[in-house]
């Protein structure tokens, strides 16, 4: 039986403690209160916690407001409507002024996979990589995102914030606590083979692959990426080096996403054959989310096999 936990109220926990312990933060929501876990700071927080209704352009906007009178604003909404309905506002109103707020995205992928389209988000690491000053975090699970909430009020950046979750429980690939750092990649397991380099949900699929192809005889290292703006080029550079291939794992279109970013980094300092394993530029549809993983291709099966692929174009 697979351990789920909520990564997004592990966030809410850790965003809630932080409201109440710091005066300058304000928590703002497009009536997302229940599904991000805040009902209690309505009340606790008073005129500190503001629901803008189902007006992400209008969050956006007065969360920019916000940050230049010295606040520490935290937005709250669906991923898709925050980097497609707001984009305009994300960009010029919070990106391009440089104002500190942290906007946290429920939805991102495709995990809340009854939502369909319309509430999945398959672009937005595109998107928002391509503005400058942006942060992109993302937890592997619950653990991680307790680590990312904090991070994000405590690490040392001007400009925005943004944190990619997901909507339903997840896998638990963290069972004890570890060493955290922004920006700096985890070595999930050691390998000399190849190395997968996942992001988000994709890391427990990446693990249970790696469990896949030690049957084999493959050893397979694993890093979870966490932060994928700024990306920990180091590391990725050291496992290009060592392990001498790449695949590289993502809940997101292909095109332009985290592999891309990965990829990046690696022609650019250490050429190896590199294999991506992510939504091949596809809609995605609706259904259960079990089903749209495997049916998008996302489970370890196919990591595995990306991992055999890479392996015959290693030199």
């Amino acid at each position: 039986m697979v351990e789920l936990a909520d990564e997004v109220k592990a966030y809410s926990d850790v965003i809630c403690a932080l409201a109440e312990e710091h005066e300058e933060i304000v928590l703002l929501v497009a009536d997302m209160t229940k599904p991000y876990f805040l009902m209690p700071m309505v009340e606790k927080l008073g005129r500190r916690f503001i629901n803008t209704g189902v007006a992400e352009q209008n969050l956006m906007g007065i969360s920019a407001g916000l940050a230049t009178c010295g606040k520490r604003a935290y937005a709250h909404t669906y991923t898709p409507f925050a980097v497609l309905r707001a984009c305009e506002q994300v960009r010029d109103d919070i990106a391009y002024t440089e104002q500190r707020v942290v906007i946290a995205g429920m939805c991102s992928g495709i995990n809340m996979g009854t939502g369909g389209s319309t509430h999945q988000a398959t672009e937005d690491i595109g998107i928002l990589r391509a503005m400058p000053h942006m942060v992109i975090m993302t937890p592997a699970d619950a653990r991680e995102s307790a680590k990312i909430a904090r991070a994000s009020y405590e690490i040392d950046h001007k400009g925005p914030i943004f944190i990619r979750l997901g909507r339903y429980p997840t896998p638990v690939v963290y069972q004890e606590d570890y060493d955290w750092e922004f920006g700096k990649g985890v070595t999930v397991r050691e390998g000399k083979d190849l190395t997968i380099i996942a992001t988000g949900h994709m890391v427990y699929y990446a693990l249970e692959a790696t469990k896949i192809l030690e049957k084999e005889g493959i050893d397979a290292r694993l890093i979870d990426i966490h932060t994928i703006k700024p990306i920990d080029r180091e590391i990725i550079v050291k496992a290009a080096e060592e392990t001498g291939a790449i695949v590289t794992a993502e809940e997101h279109n292909v095109l332009g996403g985290f592999g891309a970013a990965v990829s990046e980094v690696v022609v650019q300092e250490c050429p190896v054959p590199v294999e991506m394993v992510g939504i091949r530029d596809l809609w995605c549809s609706v259904g259960p989310t079990e089903e749209m993983y495997e049916k998008f291709e996302l489970t370890e099966p196919y990591v595995a096999e990306a991992a055999r692929k890479v392996l015959k174009r290693k030199k």
